[in-house]
């Protein structure tokens, strides 16, 4: 299941796009958006977060 970002949460710092090991999030109007396709599913993002505004859906 891929992650998801709660643009209610994401602040924009872009944590998340530079830990991604598949390049699966960009930035979207100044939020983190994930790509299901790209997403492995890993976490590291989640943990990146520093705002917890990511989870898996």
């Amino acid at each position: 299941m891929p992650a998801k970002v709660d643009p209610a949460k994401c602040t924009g710092c872009e944590t998340c796009v530079g830990e991604c090991p598949s390049e699966a999030i960009k930035m979207v109007e100044d939020k983190a958006v994930v790509d299901p396709d790209a997403c492995i599913d890993c976490g590291v993002c989640i943990d990146a977060c520093p705002e917890e505004a990511i989870a898996m859906e």
